[in-house]
């Protein structure tokens, strides 16, 4: 035998060798595109035992099954044959694309990472229908159905959405959670609170069913067209019955997970006409009452009275702006006082919206208030509709007069009022300098006594507030966090300036929730994202309703600048951000 023949032998026996002693450690998944309503199979499948096995982050997902260990061993055609994984189960939390990062495991001495996996989770599927199979039977016995009061309303005009959960009358539900909520995208949404899930009797597609309403929602849609109401998505676990008895006769039932989901629903909104649109029109959709009214038509000059616009009744009452008065130049009038009393059920917002004008008049004369215009849209007539108010004459009887005092004032209200000079009168002295005839010594006064003692009982005070401050400076996180509180109350003043301009508004927003964020949760730049946030408020003992709506004001930050935002919703936005942040400081630990 040749070298050249004994080399190419040993090349062979030490390519088997390292092949029988190459480790795998690989992940598998049951499948790289599934819907949000099904379930993943991944298993960490390695061929030599190991230690420290170290799962991935499934933060993208929820665990419902697992870790399972399984192992085989065997030998065929004397080689020995080991296999060892571990099994979880994940049911996905949203749509998108997802990441499963590296599993790690220490075999020999050495640590071994798999691969990431990327997972593709659409939108719920239709699964085969199997009789015998207990998850297609609770999937025939609960329903999630979305009744929605209006499918084809106008621009601004109330609908209401009304989840609610069907049940078979023979199967229970021992338990649900929300997976994905509607975020309304372009309508203006108010929840309405169901206080009590209390079950009633109803019928699904003819069959009586048990049903609980879950979820109330007030609707006003802001832009025109299909717009499209995401699906509402439930994870729950169904008791569905079997044919089998126990010993009491009772029936068996099986416990069985279920993801159910609303689905879409498409609202196409209509425009409002054109064809007779009043110059005046500001947006108001509804059926309402509209008056002008004063807590007086008789005064002095001086004297103050209000002036009050008022608009009342059923509609978007948060969504327009209200007429402005015109009043004569020689009135002098201050910005009105804003005031709301609108309650929000299913039938919409209800209530009124009120401008308070404060008025005084200068001179002597008769003043009128025109009449004031407010027009709006009924949807049930289909028609805009004008309301006028009475004109209102303000008789100021006594005081100053201007260069027209004549009984006809109110044809001269527009002219310019003719002002006395404040230096007329200066060389009449109006105050005096009295000064007592028997002064009163200082010595052993009171002011005296008072100055003695005054610098010994600000040493100890000073004392006390330098060791307080020194406290405060060594107080690393503490300066840290309340330099953090202030820029936060300095951006959520400057984001209540910019409300109008919607960059500005919305940048100064996110800003506030940074630096307060840092404050309480020490968090940084680099970790600024939705799931480390919603995580550690958690953590914190935050409930998880005001954590949704942080992080729901947060998305609203996001988008917000990329769609069309009104007035209103700047304002709405802000008072959301006041309240949540005040939620959190009551709750945070």
């Amino acid at each position: 035998m040749n070298l050249k023949n004994i080399i190419s032998i040993f090349i062979l026996l030490l390519a088997s060798t390292i092949s029988l002693a190459q480790v795998k450690f690989e992940a598998k998944v049951s499948k790289k595109t599934l819907g949000i309503n099904e379930r993943l199979r991944i298993d960490f499948e390695m061929n030599k035992d190991g230690d420290n096995f170290v799962p991935p982050s499934f933060k993208d997902f929820t665990v419902v099954g697992g870790p399972n260990t399984s192992v085989s061993n065997y030998w065929a055609n004397g080689k020995r044959s080991f296999t060892k994984t571990y099994s979880y189960f994940l049911s996905p939390k949203k749509q998108g694309s997802f990441t499963i990062k590296q599993a790690q495991i220490e075999i020999d001495g050495q640590v071994y990472k798999t691969f990431p996996v990327t997972i593709k989770v659409t939108k719920a599927i239709e699964k085969p229908k199997d009789p015998n199979d207990p998850a297609y039977l609770a999937s025939q016995n609960i329903h999630l159905v979305a009744e929605v009061s209006k499918t084809n309303p106008y621009l601004n005009e109330a609908i209401t959405v009304v989840y609610k959960l069907y049940v078979a009358l023979d199967t229970g539900v021992s338990g649900w959670r929300d997976k994905q909520t509607p975020q309304f995208n372009d309508f203006w949404n108010q929840n309405i609170e169901v206080k009590a899930f209390r079950p009633l009797r109803g019928n699904y597609n003819g069959e009586e069913h048990q049903y609980v309403v879950l979820k109330k929602v007030v609707l006003y849609p802001q832009k025109t067209g299909k717009l499209k109401l995401d699906p509402y998505v439930l994870d729950l676990t169904v008791e569905v019955p079997t044919s089998r008895y126990d010993i009491f006769g009772n029936r068996i039932v099986r416990k069985v997970p279920q993801t159910i989901t609303a689905g879409k629903r498409t609202i196409n909104v209509l425009p409002l006409p054109e064809e007779g649109k009043p110059a005046d029109f500001k947006g108001a959709v509804g059926l309402f009452e509209f008056n002008v009214t004063t807590n007086k038509v008789s005064l002095d000059a001086g004297e103050s009275l209000e002036a009050k616009v008022e608009v009342s009744g059923k509609g978007n009452l948060k969504l327009f702006e209200l007429p402005k008065l015109t009043l004569p130049s020689s009135l002098e009038v201050y910005e009105p006082e804003h005031q709301e009393n609108i309650r929000t059920n299913l039938s919409g917002m209800q209530g009124r919206s009120l401008d308070t004008y404060t008025i005084v008049p200068q001179y002597k004369g008769k003043y009128p208030i025109p009449q004031v215009s407010f027009s709006y849209f009924n949807p049930e007539a289909k028609e805009y509709r004008t309301l006028t108010s009475d004109e209102i004459v303000v008789d100021v009887i006594n005081g100053p007069s201007s260069v027209n005092t004549s009984e006809n004032t109110i044809a001269n209200t527009n002219k310019q009022a003719v002002t006395t000079n404040s230096n007329t009168f200066a060389f009449i002295k109006t105050n005096s300098a009295w000064v007592p005839k028997n002064k009163t010594p200082f010595f052993k006064s009171n002011l005296f006594w008072g100055l003695l003692l005054v610098p010994f009982i600000f040493i100890p005070v000073a004392i006390l507030v330098r060791r307080n401050q020194e406290k405060r400076n060594a107080d690393v996180i503490g300066n840290k966090r309340r330099k953090a509180d202030r820029l936060a109350k300095k951006y959520l003043s400057e984001a209540k300036k910019a409300l109008g301009q919607k960059e500005a508004f919305y940048i100064a927003l996110e800003r506030a929730f940074h630096n307060y964020l840092k404050a309480k949760l020490q968090i940084e730049t680099s970790d600024f994202n939705k799931e480390k946030i919603e995580s550690l408020l958690l953590e914190s003992h935050v409930e998880q309703p005001i954590v949704s709506e942080f992080i729901s004001i947060l998305e609203n930050c996001e988008l917000a600048r990329y769609t069309p935002i009104t007035q209103v919703t700047m304002q709405n936005d802000y008072d959301k951000s006041v309240k949540t942040i005040s939620a959190i400081d009551k709750q945070i630990r």
